[in-house]
């Protein structure tokens, strides 16, 4: 999947004009509530907005090294590149990308399904767990679906395994040691 890197031409002036007209029309539909939810989400979207311009304007500017590579790697520029299918990403590098940011839960992809959207993760076994290879499947979970509502908007669901459990006779033999 190859995202397209020049988005439809859109002059300031007509979207400005058409806004205002959407919102005068809701204005004087007669419902007070209806007008202010949308002047809200108007508000939101360019705040929204707002803030990923001004975080490329500052990640361009800051530190030196491979400027798409840092914009790339931020959350925010990501989520309006992929929401715009502009990533250059394909999927499977976004989802690296999203697990590499919460790489703390020490995750693994299993599989993606492309029909119900759910992605497969299996947790590592570590010996700080719950036991018994039990780890916190729901922290590592949610913290996998934050990222990945960022870098790859196709991932609608997270299912977290456990890693199998050591054999009975390693666990044994290593705590005699």
């Amino acid at each position: 999947m190859s995202a397209s890197t020049t988005a439809r031409p859109v002059s300031a002036e007509e979207t400005g004009r058409r806004v205002e007209e959407v919102l005068d029309r809701l204005a004087t539909s007669g419902d007070p509530a209806v007008a202010a939810a949308a002047e809200e989400l108007v508000r939101s979207l360019m705040d929204f907005y707002g803030s990923g311009l001004a975080r490329v304007l500052h990640l361009l500017s800051d530190a030196p090294g491979e400027p798409l590579a840092r914009l790339l790697g931020d959350q925010l520029v990501a989520s309006l590149l992929v929401l715009h299918d502009l990533h250059p990403e394909d999927r499977d590098t976004r989802i690296g990308r999203a697990l590499d940011s919460v790489r703390e839960h020490d995750l693994d992809v299993v599989g993606f399904d492309e029909d119900s959207g759910t992605l497969t993760l299996r947790a590592a076994a570590t010996g700080g767990g719950g036991g018994c290879g039990c780890g916190s499947g729901a922290g590592a979970r949610e913290a996998a679906e934050a990222a990945l509502a960022c870098f790859a908007l196709e991932v609608r669901a997270v299912e977290v395994e456990s890693a199998p459990a050591a054999p009975a006779l390693l666990q044994i033999a290593t705590k005699s040691r």
